[in-house]
């Protein structure tokens, strides 16, 4: 069988932390902040864990790790 191929964008996009889990980037932080309070800005700054619903979509995007 052939290897199965990671997508792209996951590698780029997603992290795994030691226990398993995904970090993300927060969503929202590219483009028209002006429109934004400061509040918003502020507690969206840095990465979150992605929600359980999602992890086991994207670990099926990376079939052998993200690293």
């Amino acid at each position: 069988m052939p290897k199965l191929k990671t997508k792209s964008g996951v590698k780029k996009r997603f992290k795994l932390t030691a226990t398993g889990k995904i970090k993300c980037g927060v969503a929202g932080k590219r483009h028209r902040l002006i429109s934004h309070n400061a509040k918003y800005i502020r507690q969206n700054r840095g990465t979150e864990l992605l929600a359980d619903a999602d992890v086991a979509r994207v670990k099926g995007w990376a079939p052998y790790g993200l690293k």
